[in-house]
């Protein structure tokens, strides 16, 4: 059967992005805006690249104006800082924070709707773990477009590189890597609607296919979010970061998962538990319900734990209440009309009226590929692969290390995609020519259908992923232990086991979601693994990771975990030394940016 898998053609742009959402996208436009006439080919996995996960990005993107009246660029370095638990990089949280204000302008310019106040200026709103004075009080940081601000991104994203001459492959999947020399040269991609295989040659490739949280039973992540970039770096024997941070958003929609926005809470709305008693304030007596993503998921969590939670009648869920029937009507209308639908529409209530159920759901990961502050892929703490790049949530750079604050998403997307367009436009001027199609070129994904094709087993792929959501969502959750990851490293070694012995229901590569399901389901099973594996490993708490056995942070943490993994359940682990540039410059406001106490 293998031999009946081969390259059917080749292309040849100068640029191949693997994920057209709103980092690969603005990389794109960045390097045509640079270098005009540059042919660039971007890979999506869905119909549209208006169907990109940025297009559900709801609240807002928090940049400051260097003639800000009351906020002030170092308060949003502060916060980003104090927010990753004191694991991001310095450089970065400088580099990204600085440009913040020139993004928001570049988005105007280029056709973007920000909301506007009755003074005709930028609208923002307030966002968690945003404040001034260096955690004194809230600040209105967050630019938004009402609350689709990341439709509002992806369509100028979009239009942009229309207008460039970008060239899109949907419903399309980069599933291998190319390699010649220790250089990327491309990828093999795999055409959903032709059945096909295209090896893809170019001098530099850009990783941007977002997240992964699909391995846990409550996720926000759309159905295609499922590690598959994340499984190709591994595959090609180079490093992932800090997998064991995993972002869980407090409010999403008991159900579906769907995203209440941070905006609800940045319009007001407050978290209650069965009782109607506001909670917050007994966890973070300043931030309240504004608090960090991760302590906030923790207080829901803990609120169900000893049975001040309800259970949904319909769902079966724990959930706590969010209340937005003390929000202004016009606020309803006109801010936060979109999550209110879903409300509506998922939950059966109406928000202006009734309390809403809401639960932690598995948002956003704060690891990825390891790339050094021009998005470089690197192949170790010192060295970069060439022609290999990445942005976006896919990337981790860091700017959130173990814990992302709402809006810097947004923001490092459009951030660094600017910056990896940049560098990668000025690679172009002297990049060598990929060749042709290395001999073993396909080869590993050939053989990966070839087992799909001809497996003869009875599992069903069904069982073998609610399996895997369930464990996970149990025992590599909100709260972990050492019993409970090692359990499921366990847990997930039967599970890989099974999917050799699912069986394809038809033969057919064409239009068929089936043997593409089996490739994912193999991904989110190897994501999960290093996930897991990390957890065990990192005996502490630190932003989003906590463990229930190790509660406090320990200075024998304070690094990035690197983690390879070539054979399924062989997990060899590195480190990178986190960056502290701002604190070592000793700068005004240097001791700001020590290994402080985190508090709120």
């Amino acid at each position: 059967m293998a031999k009946k898998l081969q390259i059917d053609s080749v292309l040849r742009p100068e640029v191949l992005v693997i994920g057209a959402g709103g980092a690969g996208l603005r990389c794109a436009a960045e390097i045509c805006e640079r270098r005009p006439g540059t042919s660039v080919v971007a890979v999506t996995k869905v119909h549209s690249p208006q169907k990109s996960h940025t297009s559900t990005a709801q609240g807002g993107m928090a940049a400051v104006a260097p003639n800000d009246p009351v906020d002030k660029i170092i308060y949003h370095m502060f916060d980003t800082w104090k927010g990753s638990d004191c694991s991001s990089d310095q450089n970065i949280i400088k580099k990204v924070c600085e440009s913040a204000w020139e993004q928001v302008l570049w988005l105007e310019r280029h056709g973007m709707h920000f909301s506007r106040t009755e003074e005709g200026r930028i609208a923002k709103r307030p966002f968690g773990g945003h404040m001034l004075n260096f955690g004194e009080v809230k600040a209105f940081r967050a630019c938004y477009e009402a609350d689709r601000t990341g439709k509002g991104i992806m369509d100028t994203v979009w239009a942009e590189s229309l207008k460039h001459g970008v060239s899109f492959l949907n419903q399309s999947v980069a599933t291998e890597l190319l390699f010649r020399n220790g250089r990327c040269i491309g990828a093999v991609v795999f055409m959903e609607q032709n059945g096909k295989f295209v090896a893809v040659l170019a001098k530099a490739t850009i990783m941007a296919t977002g997240g992964k949280t699909r391995m846990y039973q409550v996720s926000s992540n759309c159905r295609q979010n499922t590690g598959d970039g994340l499984a190709l770096i591994l595959q090609a024997g180079l490093p992932v970061m800090d997998l064991e941070a995993v972002q869980f958003h407090p409010t999403g929609i008991v159900g579906p998962g769907i995203l209440a926005s941070e905006a609800l809470r940045g319009e007001g709305a407050i978290l209650r538990n069965k009782d109607g008693e506001p909670f917050m304030e007994r966890y973070a007596p300043t931030a309240k319900d504004l608090a960090p993503r991760d302590l906030v998921s923790r207080c829901v969590m803990t609120e169900i734990r000893e049975g001040r939670g309800c259970i949904h009648p319909d769902h079966k869920l724990p959930h706590v209440w969010l209340d937005l029937r003390h929000i202004p009507e016009h606020v309803h209308k006109t801010r936060i009309q979109e999550v209110c639908g879903f409300f509506c529409k998922f939950a059966g209530v109406q928000p202006q009226f009734e309390l809403c159920p809401v639960t932690p759901t598995a948002h956003y990961q704060m690891g990825g590929a390891p790339t050094n502050e021009f998005g470089e892929v690197q192949k170790d703490a010192r060295q970069i692969v060439p022609g290999l790049y990445a942005c976006g949530e896919f990337a981790a750079v860091s700017l959130h290390g173990h814990n992302r604050l709402g809006t810097n998403s947004l923001l490092e997307l459009i951030t660094m995609g600017k910056v990896v367009g940049e560098k990668v436009a000025a690679y172009l001027h002297d990049a060598q020519d990929p060749g042709d199609v290395p001999q073993d070129g396909g080869q590993h994904v050939f053989g990966q259908f070839s087992r799909y094709l001809e497996s003869q087993g009875k599992e069903r792929y069904a069982e073998i992923r609610d399996a895997l959501r369930v464990f996970m969502t149990e025992k590599v959750g909100v709260f972990r232990n050492e019993k409970g990851l090692a359990e499921a490293i366990e847990e997930l070694k039967e599970l890989k086991e099974r999917t050799a012995r699912m069986r394809l229901s038809s033969k057919s590569l064409v239009m068929n979601q089936e043997p593409l399901q089996f490739w994912e389901l193999n991904h989110l099973l190897d994501v999960s693994m290093v996930i897991a594996y990390c957890a065990l490993a990192r005996k502490e708490s630190r932003g989003a990771h906590y463990r229930e056995d190790y509660p406090e942070r320990s200075p024998e943490f304070q690094y990035h975990t690197l983690a390879y993994m070539t054979d399924y359940g062989k997990v060899t682990l590195g480190r990178r030394t986190v960056d502290m540039s701002i604190f070592e410059a000793r700068g005004e406001h240097y001791e700001k940016f020590d290994v402080i106490e985190r508090k709120y």
